[in-house]
């Protein structure tokens, strides 16, 4: 069969190579338009790339919500981390102050938020690892509603007295707690906190039964501790630092696996009682509502554990008292789980109600 010479579609009058010369441009025109169009898609491939790596991140501003009133010690542990949290990720960090009801409140508006990295729960015990032994029904589940994302802190605990209180020693205290059963008394900040519990906690691991007088805040406790009206406080290393710095307090022990300087070579419970497993950390962290995407907590918990370990953030923690714990998702994992089961404990056999 013969080969057929391609038709020409010239316009009448245009010649055969006029026609070719057309057909030559229009092809250029076409590859010139293809190449042009396949780095447009290259540049959008590669701007979509750039966008999934930056959906990691918020897009607006992120609110911590802080279950207590400004100023306390979670307040300022806070806006420290916000702080410099904002300077690193180019992004506005924001402080919400949601007290009320043990932390509850604040704990129900972060499980209940959109889980796309814009609230974040400065979480504790209290509404975490206590509540659920202690009050009857929530309106959030701790272990199902949050995603962790990094540990900050612990603010300790220790057991303080007047310096002129007869008891020389945590192991003198416990003696006459023994004698005289019910006899000795305790200051707390209230009835289900963590001051209280971690008072039933020393009583029972020591075997022994105190009284528990609640008081509303660690300031009116204080005063009667001092007065004498109680015999021994348990409080914040932040609360005993400045009484015993002002020489009005001695601690007998603290809540800690060592001991810390600011407090005049004050023994850790463990030595001062020979128990062992007497460390009670008093945590703070980072929680987020429970579906936020994988890729954004891992990018969240980096971002905030950078923060937390600079020495401008450990500076402002050793002025409150706190130890800097910057610890991953995984290990505020446990630490929650451990501290939900040592309260639940304590709550059942000390037969604390809300």
């Amino acid at each position: 069969m013969p080969v057929r010479e391609p038709q020409s579609f010239a316009p009448a009058g245009v010649s055969k190579a006029q026609n070719d010369a057309l057909a030559f441009h229009n092809l250029r025109l076409m590859k010139n338009t293809l190449t042009s169009m396949l780095a447009a898609l290259s540049v959008m491939a590669a701007g979509g790339i750039s966008t999934a790596h930056g959906q990691d991140l918020p897009t607006k501003p992120i609110h911590i919500v802080v279950p207590f009133t400004p100023g306390g010690a979670q307040d300022i542990v806070g806006r420290a981390i916000g702080t410099k949290l904002a300077e690193r990720i180019g992004l506005p960090v924001i402080v919400d102050n949601k007290p009320g009801a043990g932390g509850v409140i604040a704990a129900e508006a972060v499980a209940k938020a959109a889980p796309d990295g814009t609230t974040l729960f400065l979480a504790s015990g209290g509404a975490i690892s206590i509540a659920p032994s202690l009050l009857s029904k929530l309106p959030y589940d701790p272990a199902k509603d949050f995603a962790a994302i990094a540990m900050l802190v612990d603010t300790p605990m220790t057991v303080a007295v007047r310096t002129d209180s007869p008891f020389k020693t945590l192991a003198e205290l416990i003696a006459a707690a023994k004698k005289t059963p019910g006899k000795i008394s305790f200051a707390s900040t209230g009835n289900g906190t963590i001051t209280h519990l971690t008072g039933e906690f020393l009583a029972q691991r020591a075997g022994v039964k105190m009284l528990h007088v609640p008081y509303r805040g660690a300031g009116p406790a204080i005063t009667d501790v001092l007065g004498g009206q109680v015999d021994f406080i348990v409080t914040s290393v932040a609360s005993a630092e400045a009484m015993v710095t002002g020489k009005k307090m001695r601690v007998l022990g603290t809540f800690t696996d060592r001991r810390i300087a600011s407090l005049q070579g004050a023994p850790t419970v463990a030595e001062a009682t020979g128990l062992k497993g007497m460390e009670v950390p008093v945590w703070a962290g980072l929680l987020a509502p429970a579906k936020t995407p994988p890729a954004m907590l891992k990018r969240l918990e980096a971002e905030v554990v950078a923060v937390c370990q600079s020495p401008a953030i450990h500076e402002q923690f050793d002025k409150l008292g706190a130890l800097s714990l910057c610890a991953t998702a995984p290990e505020l994992d446990r630490m929650i789980k451990s501290d939900t089961q040592r309260w639940a404990e304590v709550i059942k056999q000390g037969g604390i109600q809300e």
